[in-house]
């Protein structure tokens, strides 16, 4: 699963036959992100259609049932505002009807090419971030377990292992765990989490692990930093690889 291209797996012994109506289909998620803002689970709605970038328009006005199913593909939790940013002139946008994202289709079968010098934002529940780093994907480790009054709390090292990473670096969007390593990026004044992270490393989220029994002190200079490897692309050829 971690390969970066099909035919860099390894292969079994050659198959002759498969049965009728057993060729695989597949559903990938949507490529959007959300932009503008220090978090990645708030900020103006970008999606790739036909290979660019654009902002996203809200038709009519967009509910939070739309923004919530974007949320949830964000791996952001729920939905807590939607908004509008007005830019200076316009620009190429796709324009999304909120029903059409409410009924399920997939955002292309939503979307129409227009142009517009406004822009759909989204803010978006956070349970995870990295402070004090140098990106998004670096930084020391806070935990926020209530949405409606956020309250963020550092993770003890000792209760922190790769897999934990993995999940982390996944939910914010990031690549794979490079660094983890205890006040790397510093201590700060956030309170320590109390229970111990018990993630399998296949969930999207660090709240979705099990967790075990609370733990009432931490060793100074032992909360959680950590370092994901940074997502690149190329942009501007004629296919994801020029």
């Amino acid at each position: 699963g971690h390969e970066s291209a099909l035919l860099d797996c390894s292969s079994a012994s050659e198959r002759n036959t498969c049965s009728p109506g057993r060729a695989v289909s597949l559903t990938c998620s949507e490529p959007i992100r959300l932009v503008g803002e220090e978090s990645r689970c708030a900020g103006a709605l970008e999606l790739k259609l036909r290979g660019e970038w654009r902002p996203v328009i809200g038709f009519p006005t967009w509910t939070l049932e739309a923004a919530g199913v974007l949320c949830r593909d964000l791996g952001c939790g729920s939905a807590v505002s939607v908004g509008e940013r007005k830019e200076s002139s316009e620009r190429p946008v796709w324009g999304i009807r909120s029903e059409c994202v409410e009924s399920g289709s997939a955002l292309r079968e939503c979307a129409t090419a227009s142009s517009s010098s406004h822009s759909l934002t989204l803010t978006c529940s956070d349970s995870v971030r990295l402070v004090n780093g140098t990106s998004l994907c670096s930084g020391r480790l806070e935990v926020n377990s209530n949405q409606t009054n956020p309250s963020w709390s550092s993770v003890c090292e000792a209760d922190f292992d790769q897999q934990d990473a993995q999940v982390v670096c996944r939910q914010l969007g990031c690549g794979a765990p490079s660094v983890l390593q205890g006040a790397l990026y510093g201590e700060g004044e956030a309170p320590m989490w109390t229970k111990e992270f018990q993630c399998g490393g296949h969930e999207s989220a660090l709240l979705d692990c099990s967790s075990a029994s609370e733990r009432n002190t931490c060793s100074p200079g032992r909360a959680v930093s950590l370092t994901c490897s940074e997502l690149v692309r190329l942009v501007g050829g004629e296919s994801h690889c020029t």
